[in-house]
């Protein structure tokens, strides 16, 4: 923005570079906050160079998989849970 508009028509231009400029500082700030797509994005790209490395049928499975879990979050995630704890049960007790 520079100097005062001087009539009516440079103040309604002005307006709308302004609210077009905040428009597009407010989508970028939402983008960032999204962190729940932005993990997503993450996960998928991360998946896709790892499938990519992959022979197709073994990528082929690796994908099943991860829709799999992507279905089934709570019930996945309690089972990794549980391998932890079962897991540091059988440490703790060879350590002892």
């Amino acid at each position: 923005m520079s100097d005062f508009p001087k009539n009516a028509e440079e103040a309604k231009l002005d307006r709308e570079v302004t609210r077009q400029e905040l428009t597009e500082t407010l989508e970028a700030l939402g983008d960032k906050l999204d962190v729940k797509t932005r993990v997503k994005e993450s996960v998928d790209e991360k998946l896709d160079q790892a499938t990519a490395k992959l022979p197709e049928p073994a990528a082929s499975k690796v994908r099943e998989g991860a829709e799999v879990v992507r279905r089934n979050k709570i019930p996945v995630l309690a089972g990794f849970v549980g391998l932890l704890i079962v897991l540091k049960i059988i440490v703790s007790r060879s350590k002892s």
